[in-house]
């Protein structure tokens, strides 16, 4: 069932179609269009008392979670490291991983809501077909919601800097980190908002866009891994694989046998076609982004969070090795042992760029899809959409 729009409420010409004089182009864009839009939705927030309240706890929800980060690091790593240099050179960059993964968390909780019912919601209450008859394009309406929405959740990012530079100057994190980190989950929650403002404006019900808004959320941040964890096993076949190892049957003297090749059947996991879907998750997009601790802590690196899923990442885009060292003999472990398999040159190049450009990527298909739905006259619309 659906409603059709008497298309001669709009001003037409003598053709009788709309003129440009009366009906802005759907792709319209100026400045003054989309800033317009943009102030009258952030007037609108900041006259809301919740809004004022949602940072308030906010403040003290991350700010709680810094302290307790804080003091389990501590006394974690205090009593296996005696040295005070060396707990900062572990404890700085895990208490700083820990509390950009919380504060990210928190944004894809928050970021949903700012925007998931922005378009159906003023059209429920009445105000969309107010700004539709403006000489505003729906794509200047769209961007100015998109802006808002984007600028209210940069608003709780804001709040979170104090403590994430508290997590900084625990030490062990070079300074560039918190830049990288910040700009990357700015981008991330402008995605966020601009998918919720697809669903908006796709689905009538704003509970129904609010949770499918989640859905999508949830599919990139927590769906990805279960799914990659699942195709595990159905990339891993027995195949024959290279070893440098002890000859079968071991040795029955002191001196311990020369390891020589052997080919064994093994079963081998080609990660190599799944990594993708731990590139786009938003927790790995930041982990891979942020700069590596200084060369002279390595320490820091073990106990950093960012570049455990960094190395980890990485790793699985190279895939398998077809050449394996398992020569456990006691001449391997000598000094001067030489390792006969030969290096693999791997892939270490970024994967953020990937994962973070096909979130984007998401977030201009809502952007798409919103300016669709916007457009003047709309031959039809879903059952029980409010006009004005």
């Amino acid at each position: 069932m659906s409603t059709v729009i008497d298309e001669g409420a709009v001003p037409t010409g003598a053709s009788g179609l709309p003129t440009s004089a009366t009906l802005p182009r759907t792709w319209t864009l100026t400045w003054h269009g989309v800033r317009t839009v943009a102030e009258l939705e952030l007037r609108q927030r900041i006259r809301s008392t919740r809004w004022i309240v949602a940072l308030v706890v906010w403040f003290v929800v991350v700010g709680a979670i810094t302290g307790l980060v804080w003091l389990s690091t501590r006394n974690v790593l205090a009593p296996a490291v005696g040295l005070d240099s060396q707990v900062r050179n572990l404890q700085g960059p895990m208490m700083f991983g820990l509390v950009v993964f919380f504060v990210l968390f928190l944004g894809l909780l928050v970021a949903p809501t700012l925007s998931a019912t922005s378009i159906n919601g003023d059209r429920s209450a009445g105000t969309l077909a107010i700004l539709q008859v403006t000489l505003l394009s729906p794509f200047e309406i769209v961007l100015g919601k998109l802006l808002a929405s984007w600028v209210a959740a940069l608003a709780f990012l804001v709040v979170s800097v104090p403590f994430i530079g508290i997590a900084l100057g625990a030490g062990g994190t070079p300074v560039l980190a918190m830049f990288v980190c910040l700009g990357v989950l700015a981008l991330l929650l402008a995605a966020v908002c601009a998918i919720g403002l697809g669903f908006s404006a796709l689905i009538a019900r704003t509970s129904g866009s609010a949770v499918l808004t989640y859905i999508a959320v949830a599919s990139l941040s927590a769906l990805s891994p279960i799914v990659f964890g699942l195709t595990y096993l159905t990339t891993t076949h027995d195949e024959t694989v290279r070893v440098w190892t002890v000859p079968t049957g071991g040795w029955t003297g002191d001196t311990p046998p020369a390891c020589v090749w052997e080919d064994q059947v093994q079963p081998v996991t080609h990660t190599e076609r799944t990594w993708w879907l731990l590139g786009i998750n938003p927790f790995v997009i930041v982990a891979d982004a942020a700069p590596q601790p200084k060369p002279e802590t390595p320490n820091a690196i073990s106990g950093d969070p960012l570049g455990s899923i960094r190395t980890g990442v990485r790793s699985l885009r190279a895939g398998p090795a077809h050449e394996i060292d398992q020569c456990w003999s006691e001449r391997a472990q000598s000094k001067d042992y030489v390792s006969p398999v030969a290096k693999r040159d791997v892939d270490t190049s970024a994967v953020w760029p990937w994962g973070l450009g096909v979130n984007l990527l998401l977030g201009a298909a809502g952007v798409w899809v919103a300016v669709r739905r916007l457009r003047i006259p709309q031959r039809t619309l879903a059952r029980g959409t409010r006009v004005a």
